[in-house]
């Protein structure tokens, strides 16, 4: 039973830090990366649907991102897709493919997208101890209810809190380099 507890907390503190993952990559970091699209959807014939799934999405140079439609109607669909998104980009539309060019950020925005980090990052920290929180509440239910010993439980908390500061250690990690990233570039 404890054996599931502890693959139960894994797994969840893997979901947290996976999450956190993706706000990172979808921070706009100054550079072309076709992850800012993701999560945006485009109406294919009455469906919404992923930008990728109805047009190839290329980086040609750090500072562009070109998307090439399968079919040419859907460049004014895109398009509004990435207006409604509010990605902070102007799409530029020539009637064949949208360039999203990337402007520079300045060193105000620069901080303030590091913040938003620090925030992300604490955030999972949080997340991660709520995990860690409800796992020992399942270990001291268990001693309560006699399932285990008393030093059982202590070395099974302990275990809980060595992942508890694993993941930490992990989250901090990213969130210095995605901050390091975002001011040195």
């Amino acid at each position: 039973m404890l054996n599931k507890i502890l693959k139960e907390c894994d797994d969840l503190m893997k979901k947290k830090l996976e999450h956190l993952d993706h706000e990172l990559q979808k921070t706009r970091t100054g550079r072309a990366s076709t992850s800012i699209l993701d999560g945006i959807r485009v109406d294919y014939y009455g469906t919404p649907t992923a930008i990728n799934q109805v047009a190839s999405i290329a980086t040609p140079d750090a500072r562009t991102i070109v998307i090439s439609p399968f079919e040419k109607k859907l460049l004014s669909e895109i398009e509004r897709a990435i207006h409604i998104a509010a990605i902070g980009i102007q799409p530029n539309n020539d009637g064949n493919v949208i360039r999203l060019p990337i402007p520079p950020l300045n060193e105000e925005r620069r901080k303030q997208i590091a913040k938003e980090i620090k925030k992300h990052g604490e955030e999972a920290k949080v997340a991660i101890r709520l995990v860690r929180q409800d796992i020992n509440n399942k270990i001291k239910k268990a001693e309560k209810d006699k399932e285990i010993g008393k030093d059982e439980s202590a070395d099974f908390q302990k275990q809980i809190q060595d992942k508890t500061d694993a993941f930490t250690k992990k989250i901090t990690e990213k969130t210095e380099q995605k901050e390091k990233e975002i001011l040195s570039f």
